[in-house]
């Protein structure tokens, strides 16, 4: 939902800005994710591989960070309305 301070349109293209940014910026993160648990018995899903799916998820979480801030930076010379 857009923020008071932000126009429908302008948070629309923030979003899709994000989301292009984290699909492409993640890909690799998220295949190595679905190879690590698609190798990994039943038995063997938590502890090591917890810890390791965690790790990966945060460095998402980052890259997500990363993302919103680098999209909001290239909006930021913009005059509001």
């Amino acid at each position: 939902m857009p923020t008071p301070q932000t126009p429908g349109s302008e948070h629309d293209r923030l979003e899709e800005e994000i989301f292009q940014a984290l699909r492409t910026g993640t890909e690799a993160e998220l295949r190595g994710l679905a190879k690590l648990l698609a190798a990994t018995p039943d038995e063997r899903l938590f502890g090591r591989t917890e810890f390791e799916v965690r790790d990966r998820a945060l460095r998402v979480g980052a890259k997500a960070l990363t993302a919103a801030l680098a999209a909001r930076k290239k909006g930021a010379t913009k005059v509001p309305v």
